[in-house]
């Protein structure tokens, strides 16, 4: 029953809130959730007319009721809301899991093997695709102050280059070089005459 004041229904406003947009929902489709969600992730962001030229070139079973929940979608888009088809996208599609029948079958030794016919339900939301918004231009950088206006500036950090005219460091004075000392004289069989110092310390040891 459609309410007198056209107000949005709770579907809707979980589906979309206040976007422009349209949605269509299959129940009860004698078919395997798995199976279907293959298909559903294969149009889920794309435009809606590529969507559709997707579905019904694809070899899945499941590409027919969806293909048909799309095209609902897009005429309900068109209908009631005014909306252009080359303008819309698959904004959400999602499948539930529907009722299940249960059958059996004969097997060996009077057994029965139990059959699950699953079920699914189909949703498919369009929205108009939102229009991105323009990049920002990053203005360039200006170096802050007037003493930074003449000096370039360098690559990585973008601060003015150090002038090189600055004063050299004077060089430090070299430390003089330690003077030599005297070789003790050789007599001509090799060995080496004593020095005053050895003389005095064996007249020591004698005395």
């Amino acid at each position: 029953m459609r309410n007198e004041e056209n107000k949005p229904s709770l579907r809707r406003t979980r589906l979309l809130g206040e976007r422009p947009g349209a949605f269509a929902i299959a129940r009860f489709v004698r078919m395997s959730p798995t199976k279907v969600r293959r298909v559903v992730d294969l149009v889920r962001g794309m435009d809606a007319p590529a969507a559709q030229a997707v579905l019904r070139f694809a070899p899945q079973a499941a590409a027919g009721p969806v293909g048909k929940v799309l095209d609902s979608a897009i005429q309900n888009a068109e209908e009631n809301e005014g909306l252009n088809a080359e303008e819309l996208y698959v904004a959400a599609a999602f499948v539930d899991e529907g009722s299940t029948l249960r059958r059996i079958r004969a097997r060996a030794k009077g057994q029965a093997s139990r059959i699950l016919k699953r079920g699914s339900h189909i949703t498919i939301v369009v929205e108009p695709r939102p229009e991105k918004p323009a990049p920002l231009r990053k203005a360039p950088a200006t170096p802050a102050g007037p003493a930074a206006k003449g000096a370039p500036a360098t690559k990585k950090t973008g601060r003015p280059a150090i002038a090189a005219s600055a004063p050299a460091r004077p060089a430090k004075p070299a430390r003089p070089a330690a003077p030599a000392r005297p070789a003790r004289p050789v007599k001509a069989d090799g060995a080496t005459p004593a020095t005053a110092a050895d003389t005095t310390s064996e007249s020591e040891k004698e005395a």
